[in-house]
This record gives structure tokens, sequence and C-alpha cells, in this order.
């Protein structure tokens, strides 16, 4: 005879889940920023040409 299913548990290991999936992309998404934050290195965002006017 089959057991009766204990919603409760699959509660839980559903919920463990979906936070160990959460934990995951929140340490590829720390992994991925520093790369993201890190600036041209030619620096063609960071300062204007010579010559140029901020435009006022």
């Amino acid at each position: 005879m089959a057991f009766k299913p204990n919603y409760n548990q699959q509660r839980v290991v559903r919920a463990r889940a979906k936070e160990q999936k959460k934990q995951e992309k929140l340490a590829r998404k720390q992994e991925d920023a520093p790369k993201a934050e890190q600036p041209a290195e030619d620096g063609d965002l960071a300062t204007p040409e010579q010559g140029e006017t901020n435009g006022s």
C-alpha cells in the first residue's frame, strides 16, 4: 500500500530548492557585478576629448 502524500514535506522541499536557486542567482550576479562596473580601458566615456564643450 502506498503512503499518503506529505504535503508539508513537499512544500519544505520546494521552498528549499527555491531558496537555493535564489542564492545561486545572487552569487552569479555578485560575480558579474565587478565586470560591469569597470570603466572603459581607453577612457572614451570617462573624459571628454580636447576641444569639446559640455554644451553650455
